[in-house]
C-alpha cells in the first residue's frame, strides 16, 4: 500500500493523489509493482526501497548518489493466544532530496500519528522529519517497556497465587522481548551517532536539540530496558527455585509415605508366607500381630518425620583473616 502526503500552508499534512516533489511516500508492505513505481517517480534505488522488507535486516546508515537510508528498528505488538507479544521490525527512512520515502513492513503507530496530524511533521524537510519520526520511536520504545513491566508485575501477582506453567511461559515471552528491545536499541544507538556528524545538524540549533531529544529518550529506553530484564530474570530464577523446592517438598513427603507404608507390608509377608511363626495357633493371633504393625508403624512414622525435619542445609561462609591494626612507631 502506498500513501502520497505533503505538508500544505497551514501546517498539516494532507493525502494527495499522485507524486509530487516535496511529498512524502509512505510505503507498507508494498508489492513489486509499487516498488517499481515508486522506483521510477523517485529515482531511488529498488534495493534501498527493499531494504526494509527483511525482518533480520539491522539498523544502519548507507548514502549513494545523494540518497541518504536510515534504517531503524521499531516496537511492534503482535496478538497471540497466550497474550500479545512484543518484537521490533526494521523500518527505513529514505531522503533523496526531492521526497521522504518511509519503507515498512506493518503500519507504524509513529507514522499514524503524522499522518492524522496528531504530530506536526514537515514533509518537505527530510531531516525535520528523520529527527521527529526518532524522536517518537524512543517515545514508543518507552511505552511499550513500560507496558511490558506492568504486565510482569501482573504475571507475577497471579503466579504468587497459584503457580501454573501459563504465566512462566509469559514471563518467558516477556524475557525475549526485552532481549530484542535491548539488541534493537543499541543497534538505533549506533545509527544514531552516525546521524549526528552529518553537517545539518551542526549549522542548525533547533535540530540539534531535537537530536539531543531523541539521544536522552533513547538512553533512558535502553536504561528502563536493562533494568526490568534483569528484574524479569532474576524473578524467573527465583520462581525456579521455589518449583524446585516444592518438588522437593513433595518427593519427601512420599519417601516419608513409602517408608511408612513398607513396614506393615514387611510383618504381613514374614506372617503370611511362613509357617511356625509366632501366634500361629492362638485365635487372637491375628489381632496381636495387627496391634504390633501398628505400634511399629506409628513409632517409625514419629522417628522417620523427626529425622527428615532435623535435615537441614548448612552454608559455611569462609572466616575472613582478623584485621590487626599495628600502631606506627613515631
Amino acid at each position: 500500500m502506498i500513501k502520497f502526503l505533503k505538508t500544505n500552508a497551514s501546517g498539516k499534512a494532507e493525502r494527495l493523489e499522485a507524486f509530487e516533489e516535496g511529498c512524502w511516500v509512505d510505503m507498507v508492505n508494498p508489492t513489486d509493482d509499487e516498488v517499481e513505481d515508486v522506483c521510477t517517480a523517485t529515482g531511488i534505488a529498488e534495493e534501498f526501497l527493499k531494504a526494509a522488507l527483511d525482518e533480520e535486516e539491522t539498523a544502519r546508515v548507507e548514502r549513494d548518489e545523494g540518497v541518504l537510508l536510515c534504517l531503524l528498528d521499531t516496537p511492534t505488538i503482535t496478538e497471540t493466544d497466550d497474550g500479545d507479544a512484543y518484537g521490533t521490525i526494521p523500518m527505513a527512512v529514505i531522503d533523496n532530496g526531492k521526497c521522504v520515502v518511509t519503507v515498512s513492513l506493518r503500519g507504524n503507530p509513529v507514522l499514524a500519528d503524522f499522518i492524522s496530524n496528531r504530530i506536526a511533521v514537515n514533509t518537505k524537510s527530510s531531516i525535520q522529519f528523520l529527527l521527529t519520526f526518532m524522536l517518537g520511536n524512543a517515545k514508543r520504545f518507552l511505552s511499550n517497556l513500560r507496558q511490558i513491566d506492568k504486565k510482569s508485575l501482573r504475571v507475577q501477582a497471579e503466579l504468587h497465587r497459584s503457580m501454573k506453567n501459563k504465566e512462566l511461559i509469559q514471563l518467558l515471552s516477556l524475557e525475549n522481548s526485552l532481549v530484542y528491545f535491548s539488541t534493537s536499541l543499541s543497534s538505533n544507538m549506533s545509527v544514531y551517532n552516525k546521524i549526528e556528524r552529518l553537517p545539518v545538524l551542526a549549522s542548525d540549533e533547533d535540530y540539534k536539540d531535537l537530536f539531543d531529544d531523541v539521544v536522552i529518550e533513547t538512553r533512558q529506553a535502553v536504561e528502563m530496558c536493562n533494568i526490568y530484564r534483569d528484574i524479569l530474570s532474576g524473578t524467573m530464577d527465583a520462581y525456579a527455585s521455589v518449583i524446585s523446592n516444592n518438588v522437593n517438598i513433595v518427593m519427601k513427603l512420599l519417601t516419608v509415605i513409602t517408608m511408612i507404608i513398607t513396614i506393615p507390608t514387611l510383618i504381613a509377608s514374614l506372617w503370611g508366607m511362613n509357617v511356625n511363626v509366632p501366634f500361629m495357633d492362638t485365635a487372637w493371633g491375628f489381632w496381636v500381630i495387627l496391634a504390633i504393625s501398628a505400634a511399629i508403624t506409628a513409632v517409625s512414622a514419629v522417628l522417620i518425620v523427626r529425622a527428615t525435619n532435623s535435615i537441614k542445609i548448612r552454608t559455611r561462609l569462609p572466616k575472613q583473616p582478623r584485621q590487626r591494626h599495628r600502631k606506627g612507631r613515631d
